[in-house]
């Protein structure tokens, strides 16, 4: 069964799912997200579930690894881009489907386990999954998500002045104190990935979908890298100068930051 919300984007959003949408080679590209998905599944013990919550499913990199892993009664799972419902609805037949804006849907019903792999960056207000998350949670459910770091495509922020804002691993933790959850774990894992070119970097970052110039956080906005020929033999200059690698090549950075706590008591003050 599907559910959609997709009239609801704003064109942020709109804009998003039209990069994700134009990714078609992502799967193939995207391979450090996929190894962030198997970290993700790690933090999981109960391979029993009563009711499975999925935010930002995407391909469905981490749905199949659900999918194979995990028994649930109840599926529900969400994503942005109505282009990937065959897809998903493909790997759990019996999953709900509800496509649109995580940060606007009202996911109703109480879940055993809210997962969201590599997704949580692209919302508005990304803290505020904490807090959204455990009202949908039973007492003693777990949230487990993966997301990146202030230093996640460094790179790019430095010589573009652009990228996503990452909350820091504090914010989360204190996010995640307030909201009512323990057993609070967060780790980070740094990949250091060689180019064999600046352009080859952009390329790559289109074939996953994010652009270098994205639409920033309402909250901060800035003003957009604009790309021409110029521009593009600077970004090219300076990548070389700067994030040369030791053998050959250019480096892009990721750094993943992967969290899972337990719904213990919710603070009713949030």
């Amino acid at each position: 069964m599907t559910h959609s919300a997709a009239l609801k984007l704003d064109h942020r959003k709109q804009t998003i799912a039209r990069h994700f949408a134009n990714a078609s080679r992502y799967d193939e590209h995207a391979t450090i997200q996929q190894k962030i998905c198997h970290d993700l599944l790690a933090t999981i013990p109960k391979r029993t579930q009563d009711s499975v919550l999925e935010i930002g499913a995407g391909t469905g990199q981490m749905t199949r690894l659900l999918a194979e892993h995990i028994q649930s009664q109840h599926w529900l799972i969400n994503e942005l881009c109505a282009e990937q419902t065959a897809t998903l609805q493909g790997i759990l037949p019996n999953a709900q489907i509800a496509i649109g804006d995580a940060e606007t849907i009202d996911f109703k019903g109480k879940h055993s386990l809210i997962i969201s792999a590599n997704a949580v960056q692209w919302f508005d207000d990304p803290l505020s999954f904490v807090a959204h998350s455990a009202s949908r949670l039973q007492a003693g459910g777990q949230l487990a998500f993966s997301t990146f770091t202030p230093n996640n495509f460094l790179q790019i922020k430095a010589l573009t002045g652009q990228g996503l804002h990452y909350p820091d691993m504090q914010q989360w933790r204190l996010a995640l104190h307030h909201a009512g959850f323990d057993n609070i774990a967060l780790s980070t894992r740094r990949f250091d990935v060689t180019f064999s070119s600046p352009y080859a970097v952009l390329k790559h970052m289109k074939l996953t979908g994010v652009s270098t110039n994205q639409t920033q956080n309402k909250a901060s906005p800035r003003v957009a890298f604009i790309w021409n020929k110029s521009s593009l033999q600077q970004f090219e200059r300076r990548y070389w100068q700067q994030f040369s690698a030791i053998d050959a090549g250019v480096i892009l950075t990721y750094e993943a930051l992967i969290i899972s706590a337990q719904l213990i008591e919710p603070n009713i003050d949030r």
